[in-house]
């Protein structure tokens, strides 16, 4: 899968120089004193047709919001990396350190606008003489929710089907997306060892809405009971959707309400309309023409 992920979202003529096929995750526990090492840290090791390895430094970014300090943390690793294929005497014949590949895979909601060299982290210009001593260091950003649904569906590799997975698919998107899923382990068998781990992210689907149900542990299983539920979490969504609106209309018009007699409304009173429910809003509504004051109208 991680082979599929650097064809498809990486690619470029010089991937045909590593041997994708025969790369193996290294078993590296190193981290700095001051950085804690995660789980969803990788390390690969892949060899190159012509002789000697690359090491890919796999960094898993699932969190909401982008990491400004992405690119000193590549370097960070990159440095440990290196310090332990010295250590245990593994570098090549020639003895030079062999090379690093950087890769991040994020998924949160906002664009991903960090920076991805180093050297756009150093306050200093490049006209320096300080310039040429200053480190440097490039990542490679796969930012999930960069690419259309479209583009996704025409990538005919597990990671895309994962991606559009976390991109948290309506009711009427995931039971064909499931499909998908099922269809593409069909065509290639010899990947069934995953069927299970994809199994559990469709499953993680039903759990929020139906925390009653017990989600079955195999593929085909999990797409029949999506199949089978998801059209009532449709309508039950769009009567929440509904409720939602006539909510929001009620505060919005409860706002222009106030304005028009006590004027500008503090932020407060926002926020107090904001967050209340219909009840409230619509006992609120009835007190407007009676009351001396805004006070007395939300209290």
């Amino acid at each position: 899968m991680v082979a599929q992920l650097l064809r498809e979202f990486v690619a470029g003529p010089w991937l045909d120089e590593l041997d994708l096929d025969a790369m193996e995750r290294m078993n590296a526990k190193f981290h700095a004193e001051t950085t804690d090492r995660r789980d969803g840290d990788m390390i690969w090791r892949i060899p190159r047709r012509g002789g000697g390895d690359t090491y890919l430094v796999l960094l898993l970014e699932f969190q909401s919001t982008p990491d400004h300090w992405m690119a000193l943390r590549a370097l960070v690793y990159a440095g440990l990396l290196w310090q332990h294929l010295v250590k245990e005497q593994r570098l090549p014949a020639d003895g030079r350190l062999p090379p690093v590949l950087p890769v991040v895979v994020y998924n949160g909601d906002r664009r991903w606008a960090a920076p991805v060299t180093l050297h756009a982290l150093i306050g200093l210009p490049e006209s320096s003489p300080l310039w040429r001593w200053q480190p440097d260091m490039r990542y490679h950003m796969i930012d999930e929710g960069a690419f259309g649904e479209a583009d996704l569906e025409r990538r005919d590799a597990l990671p895309a089907l994962l991606f559009r997975l976390e991109s948290s698919p309506d009711p009427a998107q995931v039971v064909a997306l499931a499909d998908a899923v099922l269809a593409w382990f069909v065509r290639y068998p010899g990947f069934a060892g995953l069927r299970s781990v994809f199994a559990e992210l469709l499953g993680g689907m039903i759990g929020p809405l139906a925390s009653e149900v017990r989600v079955p542990e195999e593929l085909l299983e999990v797409r029949n009971m999506l199949a089978s539920r998801a059209e009532n979490w449709k309508q039950q969504w769009l009567q929440e959707g509904r409720q939602e609106g006539r909510q929001e209309g009620e505060a919005i018009l409860l706002m222009r309400l106030l304005e028009r007699r006590f004027g500008a409304l503090p932020d407060w009173a926002k926020k107090r309309i904001a967050t209340a429910d219909s009840v409230a809003l619509e006992e609120w509504g009835l007190r407007v023409l009676d009351a001396g004051s805004l006070g007395d109208v939300l209290a």
